[in-house]
């Protein structure tokens, strides 16, 4: 039974695969990378790293939302999929900034100012 379960567990992620070279060949055009990092079948739930220049792309986060839209839709055994550059959330990594937006100081530099 369990060469069975094996089976099927390689088939699930071999589709998981599939179709993200299948819908999303602009991450490897764009020198990207997408990877399967965990795959619970009985869950249904699948993570996915995005990885090379996804780490610094300003449309990564349109990417991830399309891959978790779409994947959930395409192959039913998928129930959540969680998706992710790696530079998000605890630390590291490059946070948006606006002109004139100060993060660290307590407001001495007011940036530069708007025209008007």
């Amino acid at each position: 039974m369990s060469t069975e379960t094996q089976g099927d567990g390689d088939d699930l992620e071999e589709r998981v695969s599939n179709f993200l070279r299948r819908n999303f060949p602009q991450i490897q055009m764009h020198g990207g990378s997408a990877a399967i990092q965990h795959l619970d079948r009985e869950t249904g739930e699948v993570t996915i790293m995005l990885g090379g220049a996804c780490s610094g792309c300003g449309i990564s986060p349109m990417t991830i939302q399309a891959i978790k839209s779409r994947m959930v839709k395409e192959i039913p055994e998928i129930e959540k999929v969680n998706a992710d550059t790696g530079m998000g959330g605890g630390g590291g990594g490059m946070s948006p900034s606006f002109p004139g937006e100060t993060s660290d100081d307590d407001g001495d530099d007011e940036g530069p100012q708007a025209p008007f």
